[in-house]
C-alpha cells in the first residue's frame, strides 16, 4: 500500500477588514491601543494599514484607493479585488470579509483547492513597498490561492506565500499600549457550522475538528478558527444575531492580551464602550472596526 505523507496543519496568518476609509480605521485602532504601520499601496488599487501582533499573525484593514483601478483588476481576474468588492456590495463598506492562511506552497494549496472543488480563482502573484515607522522602505512580493464555497458568498479565504521577505525590525509595531500580543481566534457564525467544515479543512490542513453543541472549532498551527451558531456565539459572548441567513459571516476577533486590567483602563481613557461577558471584554463594531473586539487574558 502506498504510503502517504502527514500533513502539516498551517498557521493563521492575517485577517482581511474592509473599510470605508484607511483614516478612520487608524484613528480607532490606536483609540482601541493598536499600533498601526504607514499605509501600505497595492498595485491593483487596493491599500491597507496593518496591525501586527508578536505571534506572527496581523490585521489588514483595507480600503480601495483607486476605484478604476480596482475595477479593471477585476475585471481581469484578480480574486482578491473582485471579492472584496462583492463583499463590500453585500455586506457594507465595513465588515470582516476573509481569513488568510500561511504557506510555504501556494501553487500546491491551488490544485489542492482545485481537486477539492473549492477553488475560488486563478493564483495571483504580486509585491508592494512595505514602510517601517521611521521611513525605511523594503520590497515584499506575495503569492495567493483562494477558497471558497458557493453556498457562502460573504466569506472568503485564502493562503498567502511569501515570496521575498526582506529582513525588518518590526519591534517598534508590536508593542501595543492594550497590550495585545496575539490573535487567539476568529469566530464565524452559521445556524449549521458543520456544512463548512470542509472548507476549512482543507484550508488549514486539518482533518481534525472538535465538534460541540454550539458549532465547530478547526485549530490552526496558532490560532483558531470557531464556526458557530447564533446561539452559540450569543452564549460565548452576550450578543445577539438577528435573523436566519445561511452562509459564513465572520463576526468576532479573540485577541490575547497580557493583562485585562490595561485593556478596560486603555478603553476607558479612549471613552470606547465594552462590555464583560463570561471574563471577556467585548467592543461591538463601529466605523474602522468592522468586527466584534474581544479581549481576554493570554493563555
Amino acid at each position: 500500500m502506498k504510503s502517504t505523507s502527514p500533513r502539516t496543519v498551517k498557521p493563521l496568518d492575517h485577517l482581511v477588514l474592509p473599510t470605508h476609509d484607511l483614516e478612520v480605521a487608524r484613528d480607532r485602532l490606536e483609540a482601541l491601543g493598536f499600533i498601526v504601520a504607514p499605509t501600505g499601496v497595492h498595485p491593483f488599487g487596493t491599500e491597507n494599514a496593518c496591525v501586527y501582533f508578536s505571534d506572527g499573525t496581523f490585521l489588514e484593514p483595507l480600503a480601495t484607493g483607486q476605484r478604476e483601478t480596482a475595477e479593471a483588476a477585476s475585471l481581469h481576474g484578480n480574486q482578491f479585488t473582485a471579492r472584496d468588492a462583492a463583499f463590500r456590495f453585500r455586506r457594507g463598506v465595513e465588515g470582516l470579509s476573509a481569513i488568510v492562511i500561511g504557506t510555504n506552497d501556494a501553487k500546491a494549496d491551488h490544485d489542492a483547492f482545485v481537486k477539492a472543488g473549492i477553488s475560488a480563482g486563478n493564483i495571483l502573484d504580486f509585491g508592494r513597498d512595505f514602510e517601517m515607522p521611521e521611513g525605511a522602505k523594503a520590497r515584499m512580493d506575495f503569492r495567493l490561492a483562494f477558497a471558497s464555497d458557493l453556498r457562502s458568498p460573504d466569506f472568503f479565504a485564502f493562503t498567502c506565500e511569501r515570496i521575498n521577505v526582506p529582513k525588518a525590525d518590526r519591534s517598534k509595531l508590536i508593542g501595543h499600549a492594550n497590550g495585545v500580543t496575539s490573535i487567539k481566534s476568529v469566530v464565524l457564525t452559521e445556524p449549521n457550522p458543520t456544512d463548512f467544515q470542509y472548507l476549512f479543512q482543507e484550508l488549514v490542513s486539518e482533518r481534525e475538528v472538535d465538534a460541540h453543541s454550539f458549532g465547530m472549532d478547526i485549530h490552526c498551527a496558532n490560532s483558531t478558527i470557531s464556526v458557530l451558531t447564533h446561539e452559540g456565539f450569543e452564549g460565548k459572548f452576550g450578543v445577539h444575531i438577528h435573523g436566519t441567513m445561511r452562509g459564513l459571516i465572520a463576526r468576532a476577533i479573540i485577541f490575547g492580551a497580557t493583562n485585562m486590567g490595561v485593556v478596560r483602563e486603555k478603553l476607558t481613557k479612549s471613552g470606547i464602550k465594552f462590555t464583560e461577558h463570561l471574563g471577556r471584554v467585548i467592543v461591538a463594531p463601529a466605523k474602522g472596526q468592522g468586527a466584534y473586539f474581544v479581549f481576554e487574558e493570554s493563555a
